[in-house]
């Protein structure tokens, strides 16, 4: 299988961003851009890895990444938009990363908060992590499966992992699929930073519903002191929290949690 061409994914986003390395394997990019913008890294710096060793998912679980086989990257941002804020830039990646999907004509659909599926089965997933420091940043990862992964066990919520080739993607090119993805993120990406992280200011809310699988699902939320709540997906607010309504008639708005869909999308 084809190495990604970093000459080639640089020439195309030169304009986009000052920075694009390509490693041939790490433990983690998220990690990686991490220490590097406690050093001072440049705003929207990109790195991908043909290989990671220990690659991570939210709450720290695992996530496969086998070489060659898919998209491991991180943008490191420093946005200049309030710390509260951050966590809705993971909306803004996942409609990028649906949006690169259908550039080689695959139609995914968005599961709150963090994941991108194509019939049931999850190809993509984001993790945004902020990092301290005088001014509010941020590294935004996504693992998006581009060739098959061989046997690889069901994340949480029983989900097996798919990959763009395995339903019938028009172009496998992980060159071209990187920078499908990276350019059309950098156009979501300033249009929100240019709304100071406000969804719905920057025209993307309801992008967001329209291909947000989870909405309309009774759901189970394991919220991340331990508890779970179960209700229907109502909606998603201008902060990218998703509104829970409950058996017993009111709203709970959940800004973090794992979302099992009770009736699989």
């Amino acid at each position: 299988m084809a190495e990604i061409e970093v000459a080639r994914l640089r020439t195309a986003l030169q304009d986009r961003y000052p920075r694009v390395d390509v490693v041939e394997r790490t433990g983690s990019t998220n990690a990686d851009l991490r220490k590097a913008v406690e050093e001072g890294v440049a705003d929207r710096t990109v790195l991908l890895a043909e290989e990671q060793t220990a690659g991570v998912g939210r709450r720290a679980r695992t996530w496969s990444s086998p070489k060659g086989a898919g998209l491991y990257l991180s943008v490191a941002l420093r946005p200049g938009v309030p710390f509260a804020v951050l966590g809705s830039l993971s909306v803004v990646a996942g409609l990028a990363v649906r949006a690169a999907a259908a550039s080689v004509g695959v139609d995914a659909v968005l599961k709150w908060p963090n994941d991108v599926l194509v019939d049931g089965a999850k190809c993509a997933g984001i993790l945004a992590e902020a990092v301290a420091g005088t001014e509010p940043s941020i590294v935004l990862g996504v693992g998006l499966n581009v060739l098959p992964l061989g046997d690889v066990q069901p994340g949480p919520g029983g989900l097996p992992a798919t990959s763009l080739a395995e339903h019938g993607a028009t172009n496998t090119d992980r060159t071209d699929v990187a920078v499908a993805l990276l350019t059309e993120f950098d156009e979501l990406e300033k249009r929100w930073r240019l709304a100071g992280g406000d969804l719905t200011e920057a025209g993307l809310l309801g992008d967001y519903r329209a291909h947000c699988a989870t909405l309309g699902q009774d759901v189970e939320v394991q919220l991340p002191d331990g508890t779970s709540l179960t209700g229907r997906a109502a909606d998603i607010d201008a902060a990218g929290q998703l509104q829970v309504d409950m058996a017993g008639g009111q709203r709970h708005t959940v800004f973090a949690g794992d979302v099992v869909h009770v009736r699989p999308a």
